[in-house]
């Protein structure tokens, strides 16, 4: 099974990416959990665009991938996991949690810093919440969190088809947990305990800070309860909740030219650790503003 995993691994990830966005995107459309404040012909085609944009840099720019670096240090004997006599799934239980928890740690840390908040904010600027925006990273984000995942995977010795197994499935579940899709209650409440659902991420994504400080969990939802970052629902609800940044409230700022420069315009604004609350206008906020009013279907 890990040779073929490893055999195919463009396959498998392409075939991956295709079928959770069909999926959620029908999942969506028949069952929506919100209102779209803005129509996804005015969205869909920036955010779909930045995940070509950035597929071609990284192509480009780092032509070793996280799985070749993983598949020399097992050749090489780097990290700690090649150094500790673990049955094999057991070496790829942890490095897959590991994994998790460096990521958990990295999202953490990009709002925690100005100069990387002001790459990461283009991901909260989209004034709606749903599958693409799973995707929507800014390609200077990518490239540093590229870097450190490299890093990350030499120091724990992290078998290949870990982090081909790990990747896949971290994109399946950003893509799942940013839809715009509801569960039953009582679902949602166990599964919130295995991975991070929809209404658990959505909170993350409110304009009001002290929420926006919560949930960095994509994929394993342990990490926010330990760490003291959870945060069970918004204040407002998840139908009255406002998505996005103050300072990027124009539907122009939609626009990929607008995403790919918002890191160098305005304010750094609030950073998600300090969870001290903005001067904000909240009578503007519930219908995002008039212009994205209009876009609204």
């Amino acid at each position: 099974m890990p040779d073929i995993i490893l055999q195919y691994e463009p396959w498998l990830r392409l075939g991956a990416f295709a079928a959770v966005l069909a999926g959620m995107a029908s999942w969506e459309a028949l069952a929506p959990r919100r209102q779209r404040a803005v129509s996804r012909w005015a969205r869909w085609p920036s955010n779909l665009g930045i995940v070509v944009l950035n597929t071609a840099l990284m192509r480009a720019l780092v032509p070793v991938a996280a799985v070749g670096i993983a598949a020399l240090g097992e050749e090489r004997g780097w990290g700690l996991l090649n150094n500790m006599a673990l049955p094999g799934w057991i070496g790829l239980l942890a490095a897959i949690v590991l994994l998790d928890l460096a990521i958990y740690l990295q999202h953490a840390l990009f709002h925690a810093v100005p100069a990387l908040w002001r790459l990461h904010r283009m991901h909260h600027a989209d004034l709606d919440f749903d599958v693409t925006t799973g995707a929507r990273f800014h390609p200077l984000e990518i490239l540093i969190s590229t870097g450190i995942k490299l890093g990350v995977v030499a120091a724990i010795g992290a078998p290949a088809v870990a982090v081909v197994m790990f990747e896949i499935v971290l994109n399946a579940t950003a893509m799942f947990n940013h839809g715009n899709v509801g569960l039953p209650p009582a679902l949602d409440r166990v599964l919130r305990w295995i991975v991070v659902t929809p209404d658990m991420h959505r909170v993350h994504h409110s304009v009001v800070p002290s929420e926006t400080n919560s949930n960095f969990g994509f994929n394993l939802p342990w990490w926010d309860r330990l760490f003291g970052t959870y945060r069970a629902a918004p204040a407002a609800g998840h139908e009255g909740m406002t998505i996005g940044l103050d300072d990027f409230r124009d539907p122009s700022q939609l626009r990929l030219d607008r995403m790919l420069v918002q890191p160098f315009v305005g304010s750094p604004g609030p950073y998600p650790l300090d969870s001290r609350p903005s001067p904000m206008r909240r009578s503007a906020l519930p219908n995002v503003n008039t212009e994205a009013g209009k876009l609204r279907r």
